[in-house]
């Protein structure tokens, strides 16, 4: 899974993404003076910070029902169809979990939580307001082994009533915005050599991408992530690919004010997702 926005962001709603694919956030300290001094090849080397000040979302409502003791999310990819009896149950087509739960805890709040082979690697705690139009979740993904895990706060809006009879965390939600990311999530740090960009990030994933455009697999990465890098002009676009498909396309450049501008294409929802890093 890509934990950092500035490397990865895949869809515009973390329903979509974090809840029922994979997901991230950001946030930012703006230092431009900084930035604005290097130029050309230079002008992508340092460490980055999303400002979620920034972010700008588009893509379809999320839409989820949960009634009759039956959680279905037909815009998850792939959709979900689970039990919703705190129990786990076998799923399959997924990157980053092979079983899952969800907990009802009353009637405005469910838990939902994603195991790999026995580990827990990510929780959601949705809960509903009282009047019924905003969704809040509160996530942990812990997926990445040996490294601190993502936590923060996604906010949707209701886009449609929920169904007679079902629960409120049902209907149609459309995203507002992220808050409470911590900085693993955060920050990214680029290092150009030669033909060469190297990644890190203190969520604990990297990679090696020569600028031809050839695969390299992402480190710390347990759903088999892999990233080509090609660059045009003063951009670099990144593709990432799972199962040998391409599930996202991230443009990133350094504009004339030193703030590195991304924009980042979920290939399967449709969903495209822009913001701004400072350098730190």
């Amino acid at each position: 899974m890509r934990k950092t926005l500035i490397v990865a962001m895949a869809a515009a709603s973390l329903l979509s993404l974090a809840a029922c694919n994979k997901y991230s956030a950001a946030g930012g300290n703006a230092s431009g003076n900084a930035a604005a001094t290097a130029t050309g090849a230079d002008a992508i080397n340092g460490t980055w910070k999303a400002d979620l000040s920034t972010v700008q979302m588009s893509g379809k409502p999320d839409q989820i029902l949960l009634k009759d003791g039956k959680f279905d999310c037909s815009t998850c990819t792939p959709p979900i169809a689970l039990a919703a009896d705190g129990a786990f149950h076998p799923v399959t087509g997924r990157s980053y979990a092979d079983s899952m739960s969800i907990k009802v805890d009353d009637d405005h709040d469910v838990t939902r939580t994603d195991k790999k082979a026995g580990k827990v690697t990510f929780e959601g705690k949705y809960g509903v307001s009282a009047d019924g139009n905003t969704l809040t979740i509160n996530f942990t993904d812990s997926s990445t082994p040996n490294a601190p895990p993502t936590k923060g706060q996604f906010v949707e809006t209701r886009a449609a009533p929920a169904p007679a009879g079902a629960h409120a965390i049902s209907g149609s939600w459309t995203p507002k915005n992220y808050a409470n990311i911590n900085d693993e999530a955060l920050t990214t740090t680029y290092r150009l050599e030669g033909d060469t960009l190297h990644m890190s990030s203190p969520s604990g994933q990297s990679y090696d991408a020569k600028l031809d455009g050839t695969e390299t697999p992402i480190k710390g990465d347990i759903g088999g992530t892999s990233v080509s890098v090609t660059r045009n002009g003063d951009s670099y676009v990144e593709t990432d690919k799972r199962d040998g498909k391409v599930v996202s396309v991230t443009t990133f450049t350094v504009g004339a004010d030193g703030k590195l501008n991304v924009t980042n294409e979920d290939k399967r929802s449709g969903s495209t997702m822009k913001y701004m890093a400072d350098k730190q």
